[in-house]
């Protein structure tokens, strides 16, 4: 803060990208905030760029904000020119959504603190934020105008095209493939760090991604359970920079692969929904309370609804998907206070979920209800709720179906017919 600021930035970058790197100075195109003639005056006089590869864009692509307010200022950015065999302009022309001219570096010069009332406060202590894309650059490097054409993605691509059916005649230049090869690196890091799929938090970040990976799966044919076969793949590729995504594969695969076999029970009936509400579309937008169904019965995130519906020019109602949201949390709401779904028991522990770990586990009981009531034990031929402490059973939720099985010590056993998790994170094993 305050130690540099934009000549050393912008110094720093051209010496990176010009003589580190050697790309050739003739291949780059430079984009600056259109009210910032201190940085156009840096690229020309000091840096000798020419002022006719250098583009003044508005606030929109050029200026950053954290927000209403706050810290803010001007950016400048650099793109490479991969040859005009390649559709698009250079920045702030008209055909810029081209692929031609691709922004691999971004430096925000953070100066001014935006008030209230609109006015630009300079910062005592300017920073600089620089962001430089490394896939994006490793493509450059490597003579491609594509990332998933790289060394670092092409294994990837190659085995995703190889779960697809021959017959459909998938290649790898296919949007779906791409995005499936996307998705296992990010998924598979996320795991390795801690994170599983659930329906909060980053968590649901997870399973979202997840899922979008295996609706993208099913576009292309592939109609058997396969994210997670992916994952040795990657573990290989990044076995030398990423040496602990090989130690924890086991886990990973199995947590992709549990994810996926939850979903796998959902995705087609709630998909047969989304068809049928398409077809029947009266006009291009798909209704919220559709939206919602999908969101609450079947687990479809609203971003993969939202996907399905960009793919067909139609838009998806989030107003009425909120309303529908609320109108749920209103109905928790006046359930009352108790934490399960019986009547009269309050159960307010949270059973620890242990399914991605492990299948089987021993656990103390919380609770048994039999009759909307605690009771102190159950007989032969009752049927009851058991809430335990621990539990590998998946509890009912985000649309997903609750796991059965069966819970047992040494003298009897209890057939569980389904598992369902209550607000307080408590699993009620019903049988």
């Amino acid at each position: 803060f305050g130690d540099y600021f934009k000549r050393e930035a912008i110094e720093y970058a051209w010496e990176f990208l010009t003589v580190e790197i050697g790309l050739p100075k003739e291949k780059l195109w430079i984009s600056v905030f259109e009210e910032d003639d201190e940085a156009e005056d840096i690229w020309v006089n000091e840096i000798g760029f020419p002022r006719n590869r250098i583009s003044r864009c508005g606030a929109k692509d050029n200026f950053w904000q954290m927000g209403d307010t706050g810290p803010c200022g001007p950016s400048s950015e650099i793109f490479y020119d991969h040859g005009e065999d390649i559709a698009g302009g250079p920045p702030g022309h008209a055909d810029e959504d081209g692929d031609r001219y691709i922004e691999i570096w971004n430096l925000v010069f953070t100066q001014y603190d935006k008030q209230e009332d609109g006015y630009l406060k300079p910062l005592a202590a300017p920073c600089v934020d620089t962001g430089m894309g490394l896939e994006r650059l490793a493509a450059v490097l490597q003579h491609e105008n594509n990332n998933y054409d790289t060394d670092g993605f092409k294994s990837l691509v190659k085995a995703v095209v190889d779960l697809t059916p021959k017959a459909n005649g998938i290649k790898t230049d296919n949007a779906s493939v791409r995005v499936i090869a996307d998705h296992i690196r990010s998924t598979a890091f996320m795991i390795v760090d801690g994170v599983i799929p659930s329906n909060e938090g980053r968590g649901y970040v997870l399973r979202r991604i997840i899922r979008r990976a295996i609706r993208h799966g099913h576009k292309i044919g592939i109609n058997k359970v396969f994210f997670y076969r992916l994952a040795p793949v990657l573990a290989l590729e990044m076995k030398e920079v990423y040496p602990e995504l090989k130690k924890a594969l086991a886990n990973v695969e199995k947590v992709l692969k549990r994810e996926e076999q939850r979903f796998a029970q959902t995705l087609d009936q709630g998909m047969s929904i989304l068809e049928d509400a398409i077809t029947n579309l009266k006009g291009s937008e798909i209704d919220g309370e559709t939206v919602f169904k999908l969101y609450d019965t079947f687990g479809f995130p609203v971003d993969l609804t939202a996907d399905v519906a960009r793919e067909r020019d139609l838009t998806i109602d989030m107003p009425g998907f909120e309303v529908e949201m609320t109108k749920q949390r209103d109905r928790a709401r006046q359930a009352g206070d108790f934490k399960t779904t019986q009547k009269g028991v309050d159960i307010s522990d949270a059973t620890e979920f242990l399914g991605y770990e492990q299948l089987e586990n021993s656990s103390s009981i919380q609770a048994l209800i039999k009759d909307g009531e605690l009771v102190d034990s159950i007989e032969a031929g009752d049927s009851a709720i058991i809430v335990l402490a621990q539990s590998s059973f998946y509890g009912e939720s985000g649309g997903q179906v609750g796991d059965s099985g069966v819970l047992s010590n040494k003298e009897i056993s209890f057939e569980v017919g389904n598992t369902q998790k209550q607000k307080s994170g408590a699993f009620e094993h019903h049988g």
